[in-house]
């Protein structure tokens, strides 16, 4: 089973419409068979629970019915109490956190059919005929879950085998206890038997396309996240760099182009650091608070021309995730280079408090601002800043009007 974008093919992930057939048999088909607690195993060991569950239930239900009808074999007792046994520890190792990393699953398998085999047979031999079909129950259950643990564990292949075995099995079983060779009696509960196969079967192949058609639609969504954040990153980072260097500017030109050259050094910097060291980066900011963050953000600002002063209130650092403090810090940059570009103001405040049970960060600025009601859905603000908190859970309120300058506040729960 396919765990991840590289083990998938292409078709299934892709958004292009494939036909549904196709679609099915490339979800179907092989696999690396090498990875043994791989996504399907895990999910599958789940499922495998439902046919132990069932024979702990049916075989305690066979025997009070073999008491109802006055059956009081003491090995029939015996047999009931190592099925339910065996069934409980099969439950407690499949809850295992990998219960597939050796080869213990295989020989637990045949030590369940060893045990199911030799169970059917010792019955047979250990009650008297009046009360034989009574007592066949209780094997007859342990035979029709191992049927369905085989399919769900190994295959049709296994499950099918251990089906067919039942035949003769039968047979042998009715001839140890009334001495008489009866072909019939062993093709009785082949029908039963048969339905439970097929059972198991159309679980196992539902839960093997169910799972793989739930990786797909989380690659194809992963792939339009992924897109939809270095699009941001392009925004925030390039593209708002050479609008602010278009921007006019007054004094010497000789000062100018020098600004101008230091800008796109810096810039030219931070793109070679998000290309070839994005992991490292990453691991060094997940290691700095917030307050270090913002603090950091607020020179970067200074260096584009923008001062920002910070005003932090005592916050507990470890009551917000690094996946929302970087949401956080990512919109402010946004909205401190907006005020930059359109608030005819170099002079930004930027306040972090506690508020509502998570943290708010509001930077407000003295410029020109906007009238709410004309203002065009700017990706600035509908992606970089809106988008951003509320893909980690937060919220933005943008509060401005003409000639009152602007207030952006930022708040993101714990």
């Amino acid at each position: 089973m396919a765990t991840a974008s590289s083990e998938l093919d292409d078709s299934i992930a892709d958004p292009t419409p494939v036909p549904a057939l196709r679609r099915m048999r490339r979800m179907a088909g092989p696999v690396d068979t090498g990875v043994r607690d791989n996504l399907l195993l895990r999910a599958t060991r789940y499922v495998a629970m439902v046919p132990l569950l069932y024979r702990i239930v049916a075989v305690v239900g066979a025997l009070v019915a073999f008491f109802a009808e006055g059956g009081s074999s003491p090995v029939v007792v015996v047999v009931a109490v190592l099925c339910v046994a065996l069934n409980v520890f099969g439950l407690r190792w499949l809850l295992r956190s990998a219960p597939f990393e050796n080869g213990n699953a295989g020989r637990l398998l045949l030590l369940d059919v060893v045990f199911t085999l030799a169970a059917y047979l010792v019955v047979a031999v250990a009650v008297p005929e009046s009360s034989f079909a009574a007592a066949m129950q209780v094997p007859d259950k342990e035979l029709l879950g191992g049927i369905a643990v085989l399919t769900l564990a190994l295959g049709i292949g296994y499950g099918g085998g251990l089906m067919l075995l039942s035949i003769p099995l039968s047979m042998l079983a009715w001839q140890l206890n009334t001495g008489v060779f009866n072909v019939k009696q062993g093709f009785a509960a082949l029908g039963t038997m048969l339905g439970v196969l097929l059972t198991a079967t159309g679980a196992l192949v539902l839960l093997g396309l169910g799972t793989r058609l739930a990786l797909a639609y989380g690659i194809r969504h992963g792939r339009l996240a992924e897109r939809a954040r270095q699009h941001r990153a392009l925004h925030d980072t390039v593209l708002q760099t050479l609008e602010s260097m278009a921007l006019p500017r007054g004094g010497d030109p000789e000062r100018q182009l020098a600004e101008l050259r230091g800008i796109a050094r810096a810039q030219a910097l931070e793109v070679r650091q998000l290309l070839e060291s994005a992991q490292r980066e990453a691991d060094e900011e997940a290691a700095r608070p917030l307050g270090e963050k913002l603090t950091a953000l607020a020179a970067e600002m200074a260096r584009e021309g923008l001062r920002a002063q910070l005003v932090m209130a005592e916050l507990d650092e470890d009551t917000l995730d690094e996946v929302r403090q970087l949401a956080i810090r990512d919109a402010a940059r946004e909205a401190m280079r907006n005020t930059l570009k359109h608030a005819g103001t170099d002079q930004v405040v930027v306040r972090v408090a506690e508020e509502r049970g998570g943290i708010a960060v509001v930077i407000r600025d003295h410029g020109t601002g906007f009238d709410e009601s004309d203002r065009p859905a700017g990706f600035g603000i509908s992606e970089s800043i809106t988008a951003r908190l509320a893909e980690a859970g937060g919220s933005a309120r943008v509060e401005s009007s003409p000639g009152g300058g602007t207030r952006v506040t930022l708040w993101m729960p714990r």
